[in-house]
């Protein structure tokens, strides 16, 4: 995606009107995008509409110039409890509530996204809830809150990634305890574990993540765009692969003009303005 040059990005830095359709709030301030899931009363658990949506904002942010990072959170004293099960969404009589296409279902959504996410996982989650935080690049974690692997607990299995993602995070003895078991774990354990980057008081989760976010919208977006492309595709390729791929990526790189600002700010000992091109 393309970026706005500065005084673009300058003019968009107040935040856009939020959109509260089908339970998940949207804007955008400072090229950071918040997604925000708001059914406090139901522990923001995700109907049917809400994957849609949630699917619907993270290609919209992926795509939207004056976007640069993506934080996803909750609202109240829930991240995300998983999916509603008394709201029609299928799942209490054993239909799965995805989009049409698996492809277009959230997880898949965000594990294909060129521009980074980072959770801002201020409460409690469980079920689908922790396989969405696992899905982001980085996580923010509340300190009170906890995740809960309750899969196996309700005769499923992790349905959303997390089979695919907790191994490459934790190791296999590990995510095999874990997913097992159904244990729920608190942030403490989730640091040590290596789930989350950061534990922080509760009520400084989401300015934190839009903090990161911040610092991220401050770097080169191609080089940053490309950097998440190689970490995901290096999952599952060998290295000698893998540093072609990377030399194919910095070719592209070395002609833009981000890669000139950044040599001429380093020389002149100033701030780079990168305008993603």
């Amino acid at each position: 995606m393309s970026t706005p040059s500065h005084d673009e990005a300058t003019r968009a830095d107040a935040p856009a009107v939020a959109d509260e359709s089908a339970g998940v709030t949207y804007q955008v301030a400072d090229q950071v995008a918040t997604i925000q899931f708001n059914r406090p009363e139901r522990q923001n658990t995700i109907t049917r509409p809400m994957l849609a949506r949630l699917s619907q904002l993270l290609l919209q942010a992926d795509a939207d110039p004056k976007v640069r990072a993506i934080v996803i959170a909750g609202s109240g004293r829930f991240f995300c409890a998983g999916l509603d099960l008394r709201g029609g969404s299928g799942i209490g009589e054993g239909r799965y509530p995805a989009t049409l296409n698996l492809r277009d279902a959230p997880p898949t959504v965000l594990h294909n996204l060129d521009t980074p996410v980072i959770c801002a996982h201020n409460g409690s989650s469980a079920g689908y809830g922790m396989d969405l935080a696992l899905g982001c690049d980085i996580r923010i974690m509340a300190d009170g809150s906890k995740m809960a692997a309750a899969f196996t607990a309700r005769g499923v299995l992790p349905e959303s990634g997390g089979t695919w993602i907790l191994p490459r995070l934790i190791g296999w003895s590990r995510a095999a305890e874990l997913i097992f078991t159904g244990r729920t774990l608190s942030a403490a354990q989730c640091l040590e574990m290596g789930l989350v980057s950061q534990v922080v008081p509760a009520d400084e989760c989401l300015a934190v993540a839009q903090a990161l976010g911040r610092e991220i919208a401050a770097n080169a977006p191609l080089a940053v765009q490309g950097a998440k492309r190689m970490m995901r595709m290096g999952m599952d390729e060998t290295f000698d692969d893998h540093v072609h791929h990377v030399y194919l990526q910095l070719l592209p790189l070395f002609q833009s003009q981000d890669f000139q600002e950044g040599m001429k700010s380093f020389m002149e000992k100033r701030s780079p303005r990168f305008e993603g091109r």
